[in-house]
């Protein structure tokens, strides 16, 4: 008998070995639509993750060298720099993930040549003009602005010309599944160099102020953006055929503008809350805050990297007017989104405590804070990237309608609650902005396209 369980017990785990190395298998190694989505948006999410990581000893190494004054002065013209810069490129880099795909779909290649350098140069063009006007406001505002600013902001619209280019850049690399290709200089290469430079000049005994900080951030901006597109070119050389280009501008920032515009409304929805809450309550509540804010960022990590994987498939299989493929693909994209998502958020908060008091042992009173900020991610990551979906249809006029309302209720409620319940005032209007903006989007796809774009329920 004892043999007997023995060869049973062995073969049970041998029957679970193969069933775990056939899943990995086929999430690692698959050819199908499915695994080859899993893969790279795992690919994209372990970037993002090793990017937050090198951010976050970057910001410590930096406080650290530079002291409080100039740290603060940096982190308030980079903070510039990553906001203007995100918009600047005037959704291009989100409109390449539908206009490539389409333009392949089509067979429209002079188009498709076009854009692949076009978009590149009108970015460049029009980001220098706008980065110029910025200095000129530097130059015009510098008697009210604190001395110590001018010379970095000086800097900030030096380098946001080269920060739009990677960004398009991106876009067009995501369009082509280059994944690593597009991320990984922006995300690691940029934060790498940065930690690099100032590290160098800190140990040659070099003063690291605001001004040599931001000199070596636009110093790895430039580079990471130009080694990118050198190994961009090369690679758009050996897919696309050479020969004739045309160029779209008007039709491009036709389908850009508005996919600009629910970019925009994103970043300003990320940032109210801190924004608002600071105008209320203390700098440490603040900051408290600010660590929640950031501990639970993994999870919108697992947004972005399904966004980032997914968008110029919609537009793909929209294009060939496969709709079964497409419904398919997007209860795909939506699975795989909500329920990492689910995973990571209880993860994190069984840890927060410990997570927390990482960033000091007084941050740890932001613990019960997280549970609330984290109803709304979870209630967002049940509907997937369907804002790329809208955005990738042609509907990207109503899903800027749908992020702007969701805007303004946000900073309705931080208002109305931030200055009585202070932090879990601002978790909890987020939060509840996050829930109608959920129920705005499912509802707009559901009566425009047709289709369920819930992680449950009926699919009919």
């Amino acid at each position: 008998m004892a043999v007997m369980d023995a060869q049973s017990a062995a073969a049970h785990n041998a029957g679970a070995w193969t069933r775990l190395r056939a899943m990995l298998g086929g999430f690692l190694g698959g050819s199908s639509e499915a695994s080859v989505t899993k893969r790279l948006a795992g690919t994209v999410f372990i970037i993002r993750v090793v990017s937050a990581a090198l951010a976050y000893l970057s910001q410590v190494l930096l406080a650290r060298w530079m002291g409080g004054t100039d740290y603060g002065v940096y982190v308030y013209v980079w903070t510039w720099v990553l906001l203007l810069g995100s918009m600047m490129d005037f959704g291009i880099a989100v409109t390449a993930q539908k206009l490539i795909p389409e333009y392949r779909a089509s067979g429209d290649y002079a188009l498709l040549r076009g854009f692949l350098s076009g978009s590149r140069w009108m970015t460049f063009v029009v980001s220098s003009v706008v980065s110029l006007l910025l200095a000129g406001v530097v130059k015009l505002l510098s008697p009210s602005i604190a001395p110590g600013e001018v010379v970095p902001l000086y800097i900030g619209c030096l380098t946001l010309p080269a920060f739009v280019v990677a960004n398009t850049q991106d876009g067009i690399a995501r369009s082509h599944d280059w994944m690593r290709l597009g991320l990984m200089p922006q995300f690691v290469v940029r934060q790498s160099l940065i930690i690099g430079f100032t590290a160098g000049a800190f140990a040659l005994g070099l003063h690291l102020g605001a001004t040599a900080a931001m000199l070596a951030s636009a110093a790895a901006v430039w580079i990471a953006m130009i080694s990118q597109m050198i190994a961009l070119n090369r690679r758009l050389g050996d897919h696309i055929e050479a020969g004739p280009k045309a160029y779209d501008f008007r039709g491009w920032l036709a389908v850009s503008l508005p996919i600009l515009m629910v970019e925009g409304f994103y970043l300003l929805l990320s940032y109210t809350d801190v924004l608002l809450l600071q105008q209320f309550r203390s700098s440490e509540e603040v900051g408290v805050y600010f660590a929640v804010v950031k501990t639970l960022a993994l999870v919108s990590f697992i947004h972005y990297a399904m966004s980032a994987t997914t968008a110029h498939r919609f537009a793909e299989y929209h294009a060939s007017g496969d709709k079964a493929r497409l419904s398919a693909y997007v209860a795909h994209a939506i699975q795989w989104t909500f329920w990492p998502s689910v995973a990571a958020t209880a993860v994190l908060l069984a840890f927060g405590k410990p997570l927390l008091w990482l960033f000091g042992p007084q941050f740890v009173a932001g613990y019960d804070i997280m549970f609330i900020a984290a109803i709304g991610l979870v209630v967002r990551a049940a509907i997937g990237p369907v804002e790329r979906l809208l955005n990738m249809l042609g509907h990207q006029h109503v899903c800027a309608l749908a992020y702007a309302s969701a805007f303004v209720m946000n900073v309705v409620l931080c208002v109305l609650l931030i200055p009585r319940f202070g932090g879990h005032g601002a978790a909890a209007a987020t939060s509840m902005a996050l829930v109608f903006e959920t129920v705005l989007l499912f509802w707009i796809v559901r009566r425009r396209l047709g289709l369920h774009v819930l992680a449950f329920g009926k699919r009919a």
